[in-house]
């Protein structure tokens, strides 16, 4: 018996928020999941303006009152003044997991050299993993899934690959992935039948 993955996605923008364009951060998260996710999720969604004490307060509210496993961020990780989220997120957080940062910006930088001004981190906040992902859509899928030859293979791994196995270590339940769009690395130990 699966417990549920609750997902909390948050998208960041002060003109998306506002109605001046169409967010395209969660739809983009929620494809990417539908894809990738093999057993039961849900996700709680948050669309929200790029003011810290407003994304502190949305980031606590998903993790301790929504229960959420895991909260994908999208927006506001740049140099720009109003990117606050890194620093929203490193406030709530209980741990650093730098890893994650360092990861997702090796992988944007097989497409875009700008991908250094990238300052996304992700924590762990009680029972969940926090992860700061990029503002496009396109991006998103890329630091989620991978990088692809043009036959499809995988040459760079994706960061979703290890987040199964550390929901796992944090409490959370037994999360399973679609193989073609990204395999969950867990050691031989970890892995149930």
């Amino acid at each position: 018996m699966n417990e549920e993955l609750v997902v909390g996605l948050v998208s960041i923008s002060d003109r998306a928020s506002t109605g001046v364009y169409e967010d395209k951060g969660i739809p983009a998260l929620q494809e990417w999941l539908s894809s990738a996710l093999t057993s039961p999720w849900r996700a709680e969604t948050r669309l929200i303006a790029d003011d810290r004490p407003n994304i502190e307060q949305t980031l606590i509210d998903l993790v301790d009152r929504a229960g959420c496993h895991l909260v994908l961020t999208t927006g506001g990780t740049g140099p720009a003044l109003r990117d606050v989220t890194p620093e929203a997120t490193l406030a709530v957080a209980d741990k650093e997991m730098p890893g994650f940062g360092e990861e997702m910006r090796r992988i944007s930088l097989n497409f875009v050299p700008t991908a250094i001004l990238s300052r996304q981190v992700a924590v762990i906040r009680k029972q969940a993993l926090i992860i700061n992902l990029p503002g496009q859509p396109k991006s998103i899928r890329e630091t989620l899934e991978g990088v692809r030859t043009a036959d499809g293979t995988v040459s760079h791994v994706g960061i979703f690959a290890a987040v199964p196995y550390c929901i796992d270590l944090i409490g959370g339940p037994y999360v399973e992935t679609n193989p073609a769009i990204i395999k969950a690395f867990r050691p031989k130990s970890a892995i149930r039948p």
